[in-house]
């Protein structure tokens, strides 16, 4: 049994966490935009844009198995099982997921993408309630989840919500996408139980990658135009998500899912906030106050529930 002390089961330290994961994610919004422009990757060329993601996740493997070597972790004497294991969430969660969701993304605007996106959250919550004896669903998760979806629609408005057609190309595989990630994410809590967080986050993206920048060249994608700022940009990326993948496994190895789960609204708040910042523009909008407001509500009802007189519950007896 996991320590109750541990540090990733203090609320405030699982909110600070949480809140840099999301704000790390947030970052790849702008950043991989700008990407785009330094690897002359045109709009619409998704083989290249599977083979830029390749490149992001395989560095980002790679740091986090450096990282677990130097800090003495084995990441070579894993049985066969575990490595089938670690490849299918490698397979499922960094490779089919991101497939899914940059199609989707090409069939569907900006707008619509974010916020299909976020139906990521209510897979998450909904998923833990039938896996999970102590993280079922009940009213403050249920009004917390709305409140948070509420606060990335309401960041993402425009007149293309009022649009009713649905691509199942498009819309579809954007949820297909988050219901894979939220599936897959449940799946990884489970390995870490019996295996290490950095070795199994360090090989989810790696084989991730590696798969994503195979199925890009023989898509007939191309990534070039290396140099100094692409370079500096690529590896910034690769370090973003070697660290948020690494923390936010961590906390769903020592917390409820649903009381994780729901920050993921932060994501698109950040990036839109972020995207703020590097195009200059105004991010005091009153739908940015807003949509923030929103999912902070929204995450305080979800968490409320861990909330126990005597402080926080020992999230870790968890039944599987």
């Amino acid at each position: 049994m996991h320590n109750t002390n541990n540090i990733f089961t203090n609320k405030k330290f699982v909110v600070f966490i949480a809140s840099l994961c999301c704000l790390l994610w947030g970052s790849a919004y702008p950043a991989v935009k700008i990407g785009y422009r330094l690897f002359n990757i045109s709009q619409g060329d998704i083989a290249s844009e599977i083979i830029f993601a390749g490149y992001r996740f395989t560095i980002a493997g790679i740091i986090v198995l450096s990282i677990a070597r130097l800090s003495g972790k084995s990441i070579i004497t894993l049985s066969k099982r575990n490595m089938s294991q670690i490849f299918m969430l490698g397979f499922t969660q960094t490779a089919v997921q991101y497939i899914f969701f940059y199609v989707g993304l090409s069939n569907t605007t900006g707008v619509k993408g974010s916020i299909m996106n976020a139906t990521g959250t209510f897979f998450s919550v909904v998923l833990a309630n039938y896996i999970y004896k102590n993280d079922k669903l009940n009213r403050n998760k249920i009004i917390g989840c709305i409140i948070g979806f509420i606060g990335v629609m309401s960041i993402n408005f425009s007149i293309d919500l009022f649009k009713s057609s649905f691509s199942f190309s498009g819309e579809g595989f954007i949820i297909l996408a988050a219901f894979i990630f939220a599936a897959a994410a449940i799946y990884g809590k489970k390995l870490t139980t019996t295996m290490d967080v950095m070795v199994v986050t360090g090989y989810n993206l790696f084989i991730g990658g590696i798969i994503l920048t195979l199925l890009g060249m023989f898509l007939g994608g191309r990534v070039y135009n290396f140099n100094v700022g692409s370079s500096l940009l690529l590896i910034y990326m690769a370090i973003l998500s070697a660290t948020a993948f690494s923390l936010w496994a961590l906390l769903l190895k020592y917390n409820k899912v649903g009381s994780v789960a729901v920050f993921n609204f932060l994501i698109p708040v950040f990036g839109v906030i972020l995207s703020s910042i590097f195009l200059r523009e105004s991010i005091f909008s009153l739908k940015n106050i807003i949509a923030l407001i929103c999912v902070c509500i929204g995450i305080w009802l979800v968490n409320k529930e861990s909330e126990r007189k005597l402080g926080i519950i020992n999230y870790n007896k968890y039944e599987v």
